[in-house]
């Protein structure tokens, strides 16, 4: 369970996060304060213990006891802090199948994999086994935020917001709307049953953190072809009348997927100004500045031109894609369009609970997409980092809140310790046992943020904390 830090903070040492794209910044002997309230109230460059503690801290107006403060030293070799991951995309309830895929792809997957998995956590204490685990794995591989798909199930959604709350986790929690395509004893009854279900989510999730300083719920059409035309309409109203609630659902992930939603959505039947899928969306009410829309491999030059006048966000799941067989997103493309974009572990299309494997996969599938004849496609390792930090917290609109360490900003934060070899090559110290990463004392530190991106694991995630408290340490 996380531990709550009613006191203030001082972390020291060597601070690494993104300020621009393609740009990570390094600060070095520094030290960063975080107030009791979780957030960061000032950065000292160049800042030893004892500068820390005689000069700064007086000025901060704290108390300079041990009892009265945490101090927190990251200052090994090969150790420093990066802001928390946001996973923009995953299925906590198919958290069981990660890896179970076959030689599906996505209809086919959903309907033998996906629902019956999803149907038998109406068992509470199913749930709860299934729910505990993925949010402690999540935070086990530094993600500090995550945009969760529940279930149809409203008790087992609302248990899903209470674990999140109790462990710590920040989390949107969103209860999946579904009325047609799927069987029957996985969908809601009726339009009008699939929103009475959503409200009555939404109104216990609100109850349970009014101020939404860490759990916000979240509307969440499963996907067009699985939500008949009045459901679509309801929810868009729904997003009009509770303009504070993000949305989230998919797009474009598979191109049997968009023919089916052309062949249920024709323009006319709808008012679009055509039948693309993102024009579904935003014919009722969907595409917004708050709307989340996972995958986006086949989009159009209309589409991406629509999303981004719309200022929906996109949530790039490299694993899923590749897994069962999607396709390749271009990323690159959406970026020069003006799309936002985050990455997404979408378990259990995604074999895997890191955003970190997700950003090494994301720079590997635009390679692909580069050997395809689009040379500038290829995204370095600045650039899936800010996708896994300030790219996801904005695109889950917390842009202002998480994602980096400045003043102002809530201490979301990880510390990633990677194992320095000992000079006789016989083992390695600072007590870095475990890991793939090997640091020889040479390496410079962008080459060292570059082997922890292709080689590291939950085993370099030493501590993590959410809005100040620490929410999983490393034994």
């Amino acid at each position: 369970m996380a531990t709550p830090s009613k006191k203030d903070q001082l972390f020291l040492g060597s601070f690494i996060h993104s300020t621009k794209l393609d740009e990570l910044t390094y600060l070095h002997n520094a030290a960063v304060f975080v107030d009791a309230q979780g957030k960061i109230v000032h950065v000292e460059r160049d800042c030893d213990e004892q500068r820390a503690r005689e000069a700064l801290v007086p000025r901060l107006g704290w108390g300079a006891g041990e009892d009265e403060l945490v101090v927190v030293r990251g200052g090994g070799t090969g150790e420093f802090f990066f802001p928390g991951f946001v996973d923009t995309h995953l299925h906590a309830s198919q958290y069981p199948n990660v890896g179970i895929f076959g030689k599906s792809t996505l209809l086919d997957w959903l309907n033998t994999y996906t629902f019956p998995l999803e149907a038998s956590l109406s068992d509470q204490a199913k749930a709860r086994k299934v729910y505990s685990r993925v949010i402690r794995k999540t935070l086990s591989h530094g993600t500090t935020c995550a945009a969760y798909y529940a279930t149809v199930d409203v008790p087992s959604t609302n248990l899903l917001a209470d674990l999140c709350l109790s462990y710590g986790q920040r989390a949107l929690v969103g209860r999946v709307c579904m009325d047609q395509l799927a069987p029957s004893y996985y969908r809601d009854e009726s339009p009008a049953a699939s929103l009475a279900a959503t409200r009555e989510s939404i109104a216990y999730i609100e109850s349970i953190d009014p101020s939404r300083s860490l759990i916000r719920p979240v509307l969440t059409p499963r996907f067009a072809p699985s939500c008949s035309a009045p459901l679509m309409r309801g929810l868009g109203d729904l997003a009009a009348e509770m303009p504070h609630l993000p949305i989230q659902t998919h797009i474009s992930e598979n191109k049997n997927e968009i023919a089916l939603v052309a062949e249920l959505f024709p323009k006319a039947s709808t008012g679009a100004a055509d039948d693309s899928y993102a024009g579904v969306y935003d014919a009722f009410g969907l595409l917004t500045d708050r709307t989340i829309l996972a995958h986006g491999v086949h989009l159009s030059e209309s589409e991406a031109t629509l999303i981004a006048s719309r200022k929906a966000k996109v949530s790039h799941c490299p694993c899923s894609n590749s897994a069962i067989t999607s396709g390749a997103a271009r990323v690159r493309w959406l970026l020069e369009k003006g799309v936002v974009c985050g990455l997404g572990t979408d378990m259990s299309g995604g074999y895997s609970p890191s955003v970190l494997e997700a950003a090494r996969l994301a720079a590997l599938v635009s390679r692909h997409v580069a050997m395809g004849g689009d040379e500038k496609a290829k995204l370095s390792v600045e650039e899936v980092l800010y996708l896994a930090t300030r790219g996801g917290a904005e695109v889950v609109g917390l842009e202002d809140r998480v994602g980096g360490f400045e003043v102002g900003m809530d201490w979301d934060a990880q510390l990633v310790g990677l194992g320095v070899v000992d000079p006789l090559g016989e083992g390695v110290v600072d007590d870095q046992e475990d890991g793939n990463v090997d640091v020889f004392g040479w390496e410079t530190w962008p080459d060292l943020v570059a082997k922890w991106v292709y080689n590291g694991d939950d085993r370099n995630t030493k501590k993590v904390w959410v809005k100040g408290r620490l929410v999983h340490e490393r034994k």
